[in-house]
């Protein structure tokens, strides 16, 4: 067989390693949900113990994750997940306005009733958490709600730039929601009103009022964490 025939039948690109595929999206869904904490370190053999894989597929999706900057690498031993700066707060916070704006303007014009029921769920079960003092649990109905409007939208593109931007943003507003929790789900409502009347606009709005308002906690965390 010649090379050029050889070389015909090869697949033209190297079909990914599903297992590190599946320990990228368990280490990114815990970063997104924030059971991850800033500052909290990484040990790829601890990881890959729990995981029940080898060191390998771990060691990759961590790497792959300090690429994208939601985990710093100091040295082959010290993995951490980052502490955010006041200002990359401030840049990322501009960018998740404009971003999920869009999707909540988008968002208006689908929602149906079934979406409508959804997000007033996601808020309903998320008071309950604050309630009960369960704050983990309010935390990730929090981010379930923000992908949700994404999802309502039929924006998954969209969805992919986001989950970027909550690889960093995750770990933090866990931190600061036993603090703030409530506010960053107390414009939550207006944004439900705003899609069930279909305005795009209104609904913009609401969701950079969440973003930046409902917030503010975040930014008393960092400037507490700068005066530490």
């Amino acid at each position: 067989m010649s090379k050029a025939v050889s070389r015909q039948n090869q697949a033209p690109f190297e079909v990914p390693d599903n297992l590190g595929s599946t320990v990228y999206h368990l280490i990114s869904e815990a970063l997104i949900q924030g059971r991850l904490r800033p500052g909290e370190r990484l040990k790829i053999r601890e990881l890959a113990e729990k995981l029940g894989t080898s060191v390998t597929p771990v060691r990759d999706a961590i790497l792959r994750l300090v690429q994208e900057q939601a985990l710093e690498m100091k040295s082959p031993r010290d993995i951490r997940v980052p502490h955010m700066t006041l200002q990359r707060y401030l840049e990322i916070r501009a960018i998740r306005v404009k971003l999920e704006g869009l999707a909540a303007e988008t968002a208006a014009a689908r929602a149906t009733a079934a979406d409508i029921a959804r997000l007033q769920d996601l808020v309903a079960r998320n008071n309950d958490a604050l309630a009960r003092g369960d704050h983990a649990a309010g935390c990730d109905l929090n981010q379930q709600f923000h992908f949700a409007l994404v999802d309502i939208a039929g924006m998954p593109f969209l969805g992919g730039i986001l989950s970027r931007i909550w690889l960093q943003m995750g770990p933090l507003i866990s931190a600061a929601y036993a603090a703030g929790g409530q506010d960053m789900i107390d414009y939550h409502p207006p944004l439900i009103a705003a899609l069930q009347q279909g305005d795009g606009p209104a609904a913009a709005r609401a969701i950079g009022d969440d973003i930046v308002s409902g917030g503010h906690a975040i930014l008393l965390h960092l400037q507490a964490q700068a005066g530490a």
